[in-house]
């Protein structure tokens, strides 16, 4: 068939239009590993571990998180307020504009569209995820009985970190002002973090280290700041920015050798890192 000069003039008109208001799929930049900037980060470190409460929903580009995530390059990082869309672009942005590879398990807990889109028949999933540059197995994933005001739980997997195996968990609990729901859900979380000899529990508990809630969660292991502890007589670095420590990485068998918390301006959650002695055991 033969189109006309006018047919075609209408095509490519059609086709520019389009291209103008879909917009690029990704940042400036964006195109593949080959075409990293100067500055990226190529290996993860093998001995740290992060956690980092998203803030959902907050106006805050998913090239910007991602950027705050390779600026650490943990070896493994739990994301709470995380939406499985908003995850995958994450992962996109750390590979192909940072040289990062990661895997990636969820632990969503409800399906909400206010906060993560999709259709409103089918709205994305919220709740945990971890990212990891070694694969993950067993992976479990908890609704609590009680999430108080609204769905909360913790997801567990098994990975390396330090180049030896470990068992993850990655938590949410409930709001402020829900000392009691807290309470119940540390005692469910506890119970199965009890069967391991060495696990890093990571995640916003929503509770300053002092909080009666967290008394079980004390007795099983320690957080890798030794000033933020219940006891602890020293200043203890807050994690939010109401300055609160309410995001920690609990240590069962590991001895750490560094913490650092790290505000940004994309959050209203610190991201909190931890550097562990992968040789030495408490």
């Amino acid at each position: 068939m033969v189109l006309g000069k006018g047919t075609w003039l209408l095509v490519g008109a059609l086709a520019l239009a389009w291209m103008v208001l879909s917009g690029p799929s990704a940042p400036s930049g964006a195109l593949d590993a080959r075409s990293l900037p100067d500055k990226a980060v190529r290996d993860v470190v093998s001995n740290r571990v992060a956690t980092w409460n998203l803030c959902n929903p907050c106006e805050t580009g998913n090239d910007d998180r991602a950027a705050e995530i390779a600026t650490f390059a943990p070896q493994v990082i739990g994301l709470q307020e995380a939406c499985v869309g908003d995850v995958e672009k994450i992962r996109e942005y750390l590979e192909n504009l940072h040289g990062l590879v990661y895997h990636v398990e969820y632990g969503s807990v409800l399906r909400n569209w206010g906060r993560c889109g999709g259709a409103p028949w089918n709205p994305g999933g919220y709740g945990q995820a971890i990212l990891s540059a070694a694969p993950m197995t067993d992976v479990v994933n908890v609704e609590y009985p009680d999430g108080g005001s609204e769905d909360r739980g913790y997801m567990a997997v098994t990975t390396t970190v330090g180049g030896r195996q470990v068992r993850v968990f990655n938590t949410h609990l409930a709001e402020r002002r829900q000392e009691a729901v807290r309470a119940d859900q540390v005692g469910v979380l506890t119970k199965e973090i009890a069967r391991y000899d060495r696990t890093i529990v990571i995640g916003d508990f929503n509770a300053v280290p002092d909080a009666s809630e967290l008394t079980r969660m004390w007795a099983l292991a320690e957080d890798a700041a030794p000033q933020c502890r219940p006891s602890a007589t020293g200043t203890c670095e807050p994690t939010t920015d109401w300055q609160s420590k309410f995001d920690y990485v609990f240590l069962r068998g590991y001895v750490p050798l560094e913490q650092r918390v790290h505000p940004n301006p994309v959050s209203d959650h610190h991201l909190v890192y931890t550097d562990l002695n992968p040789t030495s055991r408490r």
